[in-house]
């Protein structure tokens, strides 16, 4: 739809990337209006899934970030058919980008996982990059912050994505014993093995609104213990009721709130 009204508007001699559509309420927006607003429905209140170069510049200082192990791309070493293919005809490299920048001053290093590469998924190139940057982190004594995004484990490398689990979680338990923070940052949607492994590891977990946050599905839930779920279950403002995450954030406000965390750790 957002295709259709940018045509239409060239038809009138406006420029393409000047409109567009909420994919909740079809409210038709100004582009400039709609980044001004953090990319947030003024309608609705729909908050719209950003790449990771956004999610950095909505979080960090301008300028400040610094990317690293940009290089690393998935291999295909179980010959999945056409995986090959599909990995280069993305703009980036695989689906994390990780880097060093500053939150208003503070310095920090900081993964974003970018759910628009394959859905977000977590093979050995991601696991690889994050377990890099805590490792940066632990070198450097900064804290760390991950923004996940992600539908679970990337099938194309099968057992491997799976061990990424365990190799991210003992990097962090090494931060853990230096006594440096790992801020978890969740967003809409943080499933599956991700979910299952250091998004939920966070010494603070902070979530966006209206945010679906799980392993497996409500659906497949459902099936297991046959019984219906509350209508808000896996969202979260569900999980923060129940104490699986420290706090619900509106994205305006996520740079404030961990300038704040860490002027606090420091």
């Amino acid at each position: 739809m957002e295709i259709a009204i940018e045509s239409a508007f060239e038809k009138k001699g406006l420029p393409a990337g000047i409109w567009t559509k909420c994919k909740k309420c079809d409210n038709v927006l100004l582009q400039r209006d709609f980044e001004e607003n953090f990319m947030v429905c003024t309608e609705c209140g729909y908050y719209a899934r950003l790449n990771a170069s956004k999610r950095i510049e909505f979080i960090v200082d301008k300028g400040s970030f610094k990317e690293i192990n940009a290089n690393i791309r998935s291999v295909n070493f179980l010959d999945f058919p056409e995986y090959s293919d599909k990995v280069e005809n993305y703009k980036i490299n695989d689906a994390v980008v990780t880097g060093e920048a500053k939150v208003n001053g503070y310095s920090i290093v900081i993964a974003v996982m970018d759910f628009g590469f394959m859905g977000g998924s977590m093979g050995s190139v991601v696991g690889e990059k994050i377990v890099r940057a805590i490792e940066r982190a632990l070198k450097k004594k900064y804290h760390v912050i991950i923004v996940s995004a992600s539908g679970g484990a990337r099938m194309q490398e099968g057992i491997v994505s799976l061990m990424q689990m365990g190799k991210t979680s003992a990097a962090l338990a090494k931060l853990a014993n230096r006594r440096l923070a790992f801020i978890s940052i969740l967003t809409d949607p943080t499933t599956g093995g991700v979910a299952a492994s250091y998004a939920m590891l966070g010494d603070i977990n902070i979530s966006e609104p209206k945010a679906l946050i799980g392993f497996a599905g409500p659906r497949v839930i459902e099936q297991t213990i046959r019984q219906q779920l509350p209508e808000d279950f896996q969202f979260s403002e569900f999980l923060e009721k129940h104490g699986m995450i420290d706090i619900v954030v509106e994205r305006k406000n996520m740079k404030d709130v961990l300038t704040k965390i860490l002027k606090f750790l420091q």
